[in-house]
């Protein structure tokens, strides 16, 4: 008895036997979307996008870009539209095997990674959404804090401890939602959508009462006036790219949904760019206006709505970001990991397991801030810096990987996969595949030399772009000599 892949259409679909339901890299969590089950519509991929580009981050980006980036205001928010105009090539490319074969993530780097290759760079992918997780977790926890402040004094007199106990509410609410599976999410993403534009819109108007657009836009940049606009541009670019590096990489775990590859690619145009640049400037007016609100400038908006002095209008605003970072954080930060720790061992870790360990090492990954909440330990290290340093950074370290994926599909295998192969260890593709590994490590080894040697700083300030076309190139040469080497070990007479 042995499996076997049947295309319909332009789909594949997987017909599992004995064969592959004993397969170690196999479970059926991990298998191909079945035809039936791809009903994702442009839409519902839109919502998707609205769902994860609206959250606190986000709203925080322009202030980062003029702060940090020495950018002005009108030039931040068009480099964030830029950015995301160049995400969606690595995001629809990505995509399209996950649409076509229905496979998640961790089982498409299989074919440029290698069956047990794969854990590598999907444990990567993984700890980033799970650092991320744990940061939206506290601002979900924050926001649930405020709401029961806002309704009850005592409770707003817990202070720290009442923000941990949000903390865990919030993370509980996650799990329950994603436990439920896809259609959970869908049903999340599709119901938050259209009431996050709305409510996005009525700030806008109601900040444009407060603060003049035009003076907003003009304020100029920060930089030296004898600064070249170009270096910091491009600085700000990559860090913008950045912010999305991840999904450009797991993209498939949605796209496995999608009815069509039109579905899937109009969906992430109509829903990433302009969310991203609308809501950025959202952020940068709502900022701007936070001193006349308030009196004093806040960019971060729980804290900015948790200052306003309307018990009502803050409980209203704090169910909102609660509905807002839940979808973001479920489609951002908990799918992808739920998928990549299977991925380690199928047999022993399920959709279930998969998601519980992504929530654990979120709460570990932020038990220095619950304790500090606690009053049980002091900390100079906060959210913020984690935000702002290590997790982008460590997010252009991703860019390798997109790179060596689009290649292996597009240019080595151009478009066809054997879906029976990727879940049979000791198959066509090997446990480890080492063009796919030493294309990843080449850039990721000069990226860390970079950092000390000023000759090729740029390599790391442009980290996303130089690592992923430094990734595509050396992975598309060590392929061919790979299989050109194969090919002659064939030809030979035995």
């Amino acid at each position: 008895m042995t499996s076997k892949s049947i295309q319909q259409g332009e789909f594949f679909e997987l017909e599992v036997d004995k064969d592959l339901r004993e397969s170690s890299a196999y479970n059926d969590d991990l298998a191909p979307t079945k035809i039936k089950d791809r009903t994702w519509n442009k839409w519902n991929i839109t919502a998707l996008w609205v769902g994860m580009a609206i959250c606190v981050p986000s709203y925080t980006l322009g202030g980062v870009l003029t702060s940090y980036f020495g950018l002005s205001v009108m030039e931040a928010l068009l480099t964030i539209l830029i950015a995301n105009i160049i995400l969606l090539v690595p995001l629809t490319l990505n995509a399209y095997p996950g649409t076509k074969y229905g496979i998640p993530f961790p089982v498409l780097l299989r074919s440029s990674f290698g069956i047990v290759g794969s854990n590598i760079p999907c444990l990567i992918r993984g700890f980033v959404a799970c650092g991320w997780f744990g940061i939206q977790t506290m601002f979900g926890g924050l926001a649930i804090h405020l709401f029961l402040s806002a309704i009850s004094s005592s409770w707003a007199s817990l202070g720290g401890v009442g923000e941990v106990i949000g903390f865990f509410l919030f993370w509980a609410l996650q799990m329950v939602v994603v436990v439920r599976g896809s259609e959970s999410i869908k049903w999340l993403e599709t119901l938050s959508a259209p009431l996050l534009l709305v409510v996005s819109i009525g700030l806008m108007i109601w900040a444009g009462g407060k603060v003049s657009f035009t003076e907003i836009l003009a304020t100029p940049a920060n930089r030296p006036e004898d600064a070249g606009f170009w270096g910091y541009f491009f600085g700000g670019l990559t860090a913008m790219v950045g912010f999305w590096a991840t999904l450009s990489l797991n993209i498939p775990d949605f796209s496995r949904y999608a009815k069509s590859q039109k579905d899937q690619v109009l969906g992430q145009i109509i829903g990433l760019p302009i969310t991203m640049f609308f809501f950025a400037a959202l952020g940068v007016v709502l900022t701007a206006a936070s001193s006349t609100l308030v009196g004093e400038t806040i960019s971060d908006p729980i804290s900015l709505i948790g200052k306003i002095n309307s018990p009502f209008l803050v409980a209203i605003a704090m169910v909102l970001i609660i509905i807002a970072t839940l979808s973001t954080n479920i489609a951002a930060n908990v799918v992808s990991p739920t998928n990549d720790f299977q991925n380690i061992a199928p047999k022993l870790i399920n959709h279930t397991r998969g998601a519980l360990l992504t929530g654990l090492v979120g709460i570990l990954l932020m038990s220095w801030e619950l304790l500090k909440k606690m009053g049980w330990i002091e900390s100079d290290v906060s959210v913020e810096s984690m935000y702002s340093n290590w997790l982008l950074g460590y997010s252009s370290l991703l860019g390798p990987i997109a790179g060596i994926m689009i290649v292996d599909y597009f240019l080595i295998k151009r478009q066809n996969i054997d879906l029976v192969a990727l879940y049979t260890p000791n198959g066509i593709y090997p446990a480890f595949n080492y063009a796919g590994l030493l294309a990843f490590a080449v850039p990721v080894v000069i990226t860390i030399a970079a950092l000390s040697v000023p000759s090729i700083n740029w390599f790391y300030r442009y980290g996303w772009f130089t690592g992923a076309f430094t990734g595509a190139i050396v992975y598309f040469v060590l392929a061919k000599i790979l299989a050109s080497s194969a090919n002659q070990t064939q030809a030979m007479p035995s």
